[in-house]
């Protein structure tokens, strides 16, 4: 399986956490849902971090079966519109910057 991350680095702006996440809850997330083929979408929200780590106040993985199909999603018309819809919120409530990694995943289920 392939999960692509996108780490959004930088800040939420003063007391706006709540009305941030239900923000991305209510408009992006629909949008990252229908990107083509993807297998799963997770949106994390940070509660803490060690003293001196960089913030991240959201981590996004989307997984995917393949590259293939990765590469499909991200050229589709669901990943244009889920563009805007991000760009959108984070014009309202952060600073900072998102970038992508590309991951090969493991899983190993614990019983």
């Amino acid at each position: 399986m392939i999960t692509r991350y996108a780490l959004f680095e930088g800040r939420v702006h003063d007391g706006q956490a709540e009305a941030f996440r239900a923000a991305v809850l209510a408009e992006v997330l629909p949008k990252w849902k229908a990107f083509p083929g993807a297998l799963a979408v997770r949106v994390s929200f940070a509660e803490f971090r060690d003293d001196g780590a960089p913030e991240y106040p959201m981590i996004l993985a989307i997984s995917y079966p393949d590259l293939a199909t990765v590469e499909a999603a991200l050229v589709s018309p669901a990943r244009t519109a889920a563009k805007a819809a991000t760009d959108a919120v984070l014009a309202r409530f952060f600073t900072g910057r998102i970038h992508h990694h590309v991951t090969t995943a493991h899983d190993h289920e614990l019983a």
